[in-house]
């Protein structure tokens, strides 16, 4: 939803009813995860999208109808062929699609789901997809409390900690148990949408490829924070992608801010007095990713300092350098999509290869 938060913003203060389709299954090479939105007007206005295009018609009438009507749907479109779904999907996959009617008196809670979505606060929404209770009731569920209810206190409490479970994780999923909550039931299928705040891209250096790795990184859905220690650089003018801009010493930012295990570390600063402390703090974090710009002469010069100053060999084996994947890039905007497509490749168990060459591997892995 963080893509269609302000679109359905604006329809909510407008009071224009609306519906918000999500998916909340996916098999197979299904095109998008479980948590993608796709939001359609009264008036035809559409944002988002659940399918890459497969099936956003058909996704699009269904919405039209459930704005008319008031009643939620659950549907799924799948392989096309003679004996599949009503729609197929052209990449082979299978995905549920879940649309309700919001605004007006739908969805109450929604104003807040999308307070703390801006806020970049961690919030999941739990909604009944099948079963009883009755749908279009909600849970609101954050870090220290709930909102809203499915209709049972029990079942609450149940879905509530498997929520803060997903929320943790960052994931959306479907959870099945019976309806007061007994873990060993599947009466009731409760979708948890989760919405935990961006993960955090920190770049370190600011020269002409942080600037193309901000940009790149802003667009993929990162909080992108540039730090170098020298102000003149570090300005809004040359980094208008950035989020933050901070001017301090790297390794003194490093460990005076938050770094989880969804965290990415660039070092771009191509200078030993920087680059050395800040990566042997960073080879001691979580960070879910570390890589460093250089030549394969810095990368051994590099090594060999840390080495020297105590970082052991498991640490060094962490640490992305030369960054990037090799795609024979030059530019400052290529090396940033090498570097990117690495973190993705990494991200979702990547081989980095043509796809041509991994036949008949799948393609989402």
């Amino acid at each position: 939803m963080w893509d269609i938060a302000n679109g359905i913003a604006s329809w909510q203060a407008a009071d224009t009813p609306f519906a918000l389709a999500t998916v909340v299954g996916t098999w197979k090479s299904a095109p998008r995860r479980p948590g993608a939105s796709m939001a359609v007007s009264a008036d035809g206005d559409v944002v988002g999208s659940v399918s890459g295009g497969c099936v956003e018609g058909a996704v699009y009438e269904l919405a039209k109808e459930v704005i008319e009507t008031g009643t939620p749907a659950l549907t799924t479109y799948g392989i096309s062929d003679d004996d599949a779904f009503e729609v197929g999907l052209t990449c082979g996959g299978i995905i549920d699609i879940y649309v309700r009617p919001a605004g007006g008196a739908h969805h109450p809670h929604l104003p807040q789901v999308l307070d703390a979505v801006r806020a970049s606060r961690p919030v999941a929404v739990a909604s009944v997809i099948s079963g009883e209770p009755p749908r279009e009731r909600d849970l609101v569920v954050t870090l220290d409390g709930t909102a809203g209810t499915l209709g049972d206190g029990r079942l609450d409490t149940a879905v509530a900690e498997r929520a803060r479970g997903l929320l943790a994780r960052g994931e959306s999923a479907v959870v099945r148990m019976g309806r007061h909550g007994e873990q060993l039931d599947e009466d009731v299928s409760v979708f948890v949408h989760s919405f935990a705040p961006p993960p955090r891209l920190l770049v370190f250096g600011a020269i002409d490829f942080a600037g193309a790795v901000a940009r790149i990184g802003k667009f993929l859905g990162y909080h992108v924070t540039v730090c170098d220690a020298r102000p003149v650089f570090a300005t809004h003018k040359r980094f208008p992608d950035a989020d933050e801009l901070v001017v301090s010493w790297p390794h003194e930012y490093l460990e005076s801010t938050t770094v989880d295990e969804s965290t990415v570390i660039c070092v771009l600063t191509h200078d030993p007095k920087f680059d050395v402390p800040l990566l042997e703090r960073a080879l001691r974090t979580p960070a879910c990713y570390v890589g460093a710009m250089g030549s394969r002469r810095t990368h051994e010069d590099r090594l060999e300092r840390l080495r020297e100053i105590g970082v052991d060999e498991s640490a060094l084996r962490r640490l992305a350098s030369p960054i990037g994947l090799d795609l024979g890039a030059r530019t400052p905007e290529e090396t940033a999509v090498a570097i990117m497509a690495e973190i993705i490749a990494l991200q979702w168990g990547g081989t980095g290869r043509r796809l041509t060459e991994t036949t008949p591997q799948p393609i989402h892995h």
